[in-house]
């Protein structure tokens, strides 16, 4: 259910950026060199990724800032999630990565334990930022990213389908049982092709079920102690072999064809699945295309809780910029004043500030309200946001290709749980002794 990142490849990413690091010596610092002096104009390098809405709002909101601040201009570069990520390894190496630099929470723990991003526990967000997120952001004691927006994992599902098929809906704070029971009574009415949830094989959706179980998170201390449950994931896969067996959930070669808020190939928008995992930007993108149909509960719980919920978008001060107060400056503006939250809007989710989110209230469309409800509904019952630790990339691709054996009949439960017990305790054992 947690959201799907086949769209690139981390295990190549951080190999790359492993790589290039070590054999890289120092190089010259990312800033401009031409500008910045005591007092005089300064120009900061900025870069970012997403869709060309997002773009066009950051060039909107570097406008303002600079009508503001007629002293500091920008040097902009955006483009799609795929080849940002994959440049950003390169940069990094050549020390020629921006002053400012969105980072997602997939990535900031790898760049900030490389030493290429900087502490920016010294910004005053008291009255934006409860304390209690920024404690939870923290990477061995530092604050590497400025929040931008909130995030939430929950679960949508097809309301107008399972309505019309006279299946109860998924009620807010549900067990993992009540899941799984409600995936089994919906099969019984919903017609042949229809599926009530989607099949698994990623290990971010299994982690949460442990977890919400008081096992705890399977990558632990900055990635050198590996901990996985054997009798929860022979129990949680067991019950997704049941359902491969029962046509609870789609054959393995339609969940592989699957793409998430693809028209066409959603699980949800093509009619194929009455449910699929949703964060709060991609519930926001699935209503738009199945306008009116959709709603949202948080993930299945377990007593320790169930799903997370904080922020997984950052802006951060590289260690390479020449001009890191002023860089500091433009990232406390962006997130705490009204005139730059009008600026880009919901474009990179909802807002971190309360005010700002006030400010955009009056004006939000259905898709941005459904985000919204995902993150209120996910909140009370939600666990800290677990990543994998830096040097894991490879082992997150392992696990999923070893879980597709599985889906695909190829391998055993027993099986795949021994060979990725064995590469993550290998893992683990590597960087503890480094």
């Amino acid at each position: 259910m947690m959201k799907k990142t086949n769209g690139w490849r981390r295990g190549t990413m951080a190999l790359l950026l492993a790589a290039v690091m070590g054999l890289t010596a120092c190089a010259s610092g990312g800033g401009d060199k031409g500008e910045g002096g005591e007092g005089g104009p300064v120009k900061l390098k900025i870069m970012w990724q997403g869709p060309d809405a997002r773009h066009q709002a950051m060039l909107k909101t570097q406008e303002v800032y600079t009508g503001l601040n007629p002293s500091i201009t920008f040097s902009p570069e955006y483009m799609a999630w795929d080849d940002y990520w994959k440049k950003l390894p390169t940069l990094a190496a050549s020390h020629t990565l921006p002053d400012v630099l969105h980072m997602d929470g997939a990535f900031i723990h790898e760049y900030a334990t490389r030493g290429t991003l900087e502490d920016l526990s010294g910004i005053d967000l008291t009255g934006v930022i409860d304390d209690k997120t920024l404690e939870n952001l923290k990477i061995d004691g530092k604050l590497y990213g400025i929040p931008i927006s909130r995030n939430a994992q929950g679960v949508a599902f097809n309301r107008e389908a399972l309505e019309a098929a006279g299946i109860e809906l998924p009620k807010k704070d549900w067990t993992w049982d009540e899941y799984f029971d409600f995936a089994r009574n919906a099969r019984e009415k919903l017609p042949e092709g229809v599926y009530p949830i989607g099949d698994t094989t990623t290990w971010d959706h299994y982690v949460y079920y442990q977890a919400s179980y008081g096992k705890g998170p399977i990558i632990q201390d900055s990635g050198k102690t590996f901990n996985l449950d054997k009798e929860l994931f022979m129990k949680f896969y067991g019950i997704y072999d049941e359902f491969r067996k029962n046509k609870i959930v789609p054959p393995a070669d339609m969940g592989s064809a699957f793409k998430e808020n693809d028209p066409q190939a959603d699980p949800m928008a093509s009619g194929k699945v009455m449910t699929r995992g949703a964060s709060v930007g991609s519930v926001s993108a699935l209503e738009l295309l199945m306008p009116g149909k959709v709603d949202v509960v948080n993930m299945p719980t377990g007593p320790s809780g169930g799903g997370w919920a904080q922020p997984t978008i950052f802006l951060s001060v590289t260690t390479d910029s020449k001009h890191k107060e002023e860089a500091k400056a433009f990232i406390k503006w962006f997130v705490t004043d009204k005139a730059a939250g009008e600026t880009y809007g919901l474009n990179f989710g909802i807002p971190i500030s309360n005010d700002i989110y006030a400010a955009l209230e009056p004006n939000l469309q259905p898709k941005d309200k459904i985000g919204k409800k995902l993150y209120d509904t996910a909140l009370d019952k939600a666990m800290p946001f677990m990543p994998a630790a830096a040097g894991w990339s490879e082992w997150v691709d392992g696990y999923k290709k070893t879980m597709d054996a599985v889906m695909y009949g190829q391998k055993s439960i027993e099986e795949a749980y021994e060979e990725i017990a064995k590469s993550g305790n290998a893992i683990a054992k590597k960087l503890s002794e480094e």
